[in-house]
């Protein structure tokens, strides 16, 4: 399954726009990706039960804390994400946690009609912490 994570990372290969971007909280980093699920691989999209179309969005998120010698682990965390589009429309995303061995990480799947430029506001969440705010935009071609 990792390969399958690795993949999903990686398969947006068309455009530098949906590269994985990453925001630093302290000893933290929230690593975040935004893309239509029709650019996920078949296979990746059925083993995470996700619909390939390009009016779906997916957006995965991964939180990660720098140890003492400066290795990141993935640390579990609550996450609370909304999306505005241009016209100002909100919709809250309900994300799912997947634990693969020692990886974490979170998707989460949403409407987008493209061409269309999404803001993303993400909260946070990690036990004993700071609650984070993390605001990113992702432009959606056809």
């Amino acid at each position: 399954m990792k390969r399958l994570l690795a993949a999903l990372c990686l398969c947006s290969v068309t455009a530098v726009a949906h590269a994985e971007i990453a925001q630093k909280f302290g000893p933290y980093e929230v690593h975040y990706n935004a893309l239509t699920t029709n650019e996920l691989l078949p296979e990746v999209a059925r083993a995470y039960k996700i619909e390939r179309s390009k009016t779906r969005g997916m957006v995965t998120m991964s939180v990660l804390k720098k140890n003492d010698v400066g290795v990141l682990s993935p640390v579990p965390a609550r996450l609370t994400i909304y999306v505005t589009n241009l016209n100002q429309q909100l919709a809250n995303i309900a994300m799912r946690e997947i634990k693969e061995g020692t990886a974490i990480y979170y998707l989460g799947e949403f409407r987008v009609t493209p061409p269309d430029t999404l803001k993303f506001t993400a909260t946070v969440e990690v036990a004993g912490e700071p609650t984070y705010e993390l605001v990113f935009n992702q432009k959606f071609y056809k």
